[in-house]
């Protein structure tokens, strides 16, 4: 199936703010478009702690944390949006985060 760029961005950000409501915001859509294939990138601050980018380009989608012009990827088995699991792809990213940042940080703002 075939999705447009804008129904992309809108779940994904619908998604993050449902799964993780505080944790996450300041949501920046870049490089969207349809032509001559779908393709978009979304960057989010994650904990008060991370930017984070989400890609999607084709079908193949994933997030890394921003580290300047490149990022570091966020591993998950779920790589294709029509095939994903989205449940366990927002879980990897939770947990992925979560173990890069100080458990006293987390602690201190009641997220662990």
């Amino acid at each position: 199936m075939q999705h447009n760029a804008e129904t992309i961005e809108n779940f994904i950000i619908d998604e993050l703010k449902n799964r993780f409501n505080e944790r996450v915001e300041d949501f920046v859509i870049s490089n969207s478009t349809d032509i001559p294939y779908t393709m978009t990138s979304i960057v989010f601050k994650m904990y008060n702690y991370f930017y984070v980018r989400f890609n999607y380009d084709r079908g193949n989608f994933g997030c890394s944390v921003v580290n300047g012009v490149y990022g570091i990827s966020i591993e998950s088995s779920e790589k294709w949006f029509d095939q994903a699991d989205f449940d366990k792809f927002f879980n990897d990213l939770q947990r992925q985060i979560e173990l890069r940042i100080p458990d006293k940080f987390l602690e201190h703002h009641g997220w662990r």
